[in-house]
């Protein structure tokens, strides 16, 4: 949704397909990072966007065992927006669609779900969308983790593992129940805890491959497990009624070898699926976008995006997309796999972590690398194209 509003605004003409009637899934992770609020001020858009409901974290904490620990302060983060704001992903993409809508070479299509691409002389000349044939000098693949674009490209998948898994739900929140998000680490479980206003949406981490293990333990014991991890809202675990009020993630860390061919271009999840570690994976598919679009605005203006342009599209995201991978991977192998597999002693804060709850300046760090990213992208694209009218 991003490139197509950086590039309808570019004056390019763009058709973006949405499979589903609206933007209303739960997409889990809703965190838009100082890196994403510098891009919305970049187009004018930050103090609409500020508008909306939404929740500002300016730190991150963390509770091993009985020690609660400051693990990143983004107050100390050089950005307009020193914060992350926790917003719904739906509302993120309505508002970014609202705008785009404004550019008369916007088009949305919903209910239009890709299922096959077209192809002339070895190259994407477009999609099919059931009976559908839309023709198009760039295909961009945008369609997430499981995307069908970059099946039916045949392009080629690096998995770098995952050790775990996330089952995802929701618990009420009151009035005086902390404000910012919340990690709690004990022997054999964690959880994350983000705030939604008036509600906590909830991320237990599980050994991958062990959620039948869990539901033969039974509900009662997983809501049990979940209020010794929240003795201020044991009393609230009871909301989940059935398993089918928890939700899995299946955890994937890949990224395509090569992100691109002849007219189609792969970009976020598509190209990368990200550990929800951080929760940097829409700040990274933003990252994406707005570096699509500097490079490739005016060749597509010009009726054609040629190879090269593709290729430095992905040589300008690989190295920030392969060191977040990185560092993402560093933490599922030796801190939240340590964690699940503890057996015996009580529980103790890692050394890295000890060193960050120490040392305002180490605390900046992962600050820096989660609120800015490796490598961060402005909006160098023109505003070219009319706008026809103000968003609703």
């Amino acid at each position: 949704m991003m490139l197509g509003l950086l590039l309808a605004r570019a004056g390019v003409r763009v058709a973006v397909l949405e499979k589903h009637r609206d933007f209303l899934r739960d997409f889990r992770g809703d965190t838009i990072h100082p890196s994403t609020l510098e891009v919305l001020h970049e187009l004018g858009l930050l103090e609409a966007f500020l508008k909306l409901p939404h929740q500002k974290v300016d730190e991150l904490r963390a509770q091993f065992g009985t020690e609660r620990l400051l693990i990143a302060e983004f107050r100390g983060v050089r950005a307009r927006c020193p914060y992350i704001a926790m917003i719904p992903q739906w509302d993120f993409l309505d508002f970014l669609a609202r705008h785009a809508q404004r550019y008369p070479g916007f088009e949305l299509l919903q209910e239009t779900e890709v299922t096959d691409l077209l192809v002339e002389n070895g190259r994407i000349a477009g999609v099919k969308a059931g009976a559908l044939e839309i023709r198009a000098d760039l295909v961009i693949g945008a369609d997430g983790r499981h995307s069908t674009v970059r099946e039916r490209a045949g392009l080629e998948v690096m998995d770098f593992g995952a050790p775990i898994d996330a089952l995802w739900f929701r618990v009420s929140r009151r009035a005086d129940d902390s404000a910012g998000v919340m990690g709690r680490f004990d022997r054999g479980s964690i959880l994350v805890m983000l705030n939604r206003g008036d509600y906590w949406q909830c991320a237990f981490v599980i050994a991958k491959g062990t959620l039948e293990v869990l539901k033969q333990h039974g509900l009662e014991a997983f809501r049990a497990t979940l209020a010794s991890l929240l003795p201020f809202a044991a009393d609230r675990v009871r909301e989940l009624a059935s398993w089918d009020d928890i939700k899995l993630l299946v955890v994937q860390v890949n990224r395509l070898r090569r992100w691109h061919r002849a007219g189609l271009l792969c970009i976020g999840d598509a190209a990368h699926a990200m550990s929800p570690v951080g929760g940097v994976g829409i700040n990274l598919a933003i990252q994406d976008a707005v570096a699509a679009a500097n490079l490739l605005w005016q060749p597509l203006r010009d009726g054609h995006a040629p190879d090269a342009a593709l290729h430095a599209v992905q040589a300008r995201r690989e190295l920030p997309t392969a060191l977040t991978q990185r560092f993402q991977v560093l933490v599922q192998n030796n801190i939240l796999s340590r964690v699940l597999k503890g057996e015996g002693e009580p529980l103790r804060p890692p050394l890295a972590i000890r060193l960050l709850a120490r040392s305002a300046f180490l605390r900046r760090i992962p600050a820096r690398l989660v609120g800015l990213g490796v490598r961060p992208e402005h909006v160098h694209a023109p505003a070219l194209g009319d706008v026809s009218a103000h968003p609703g």
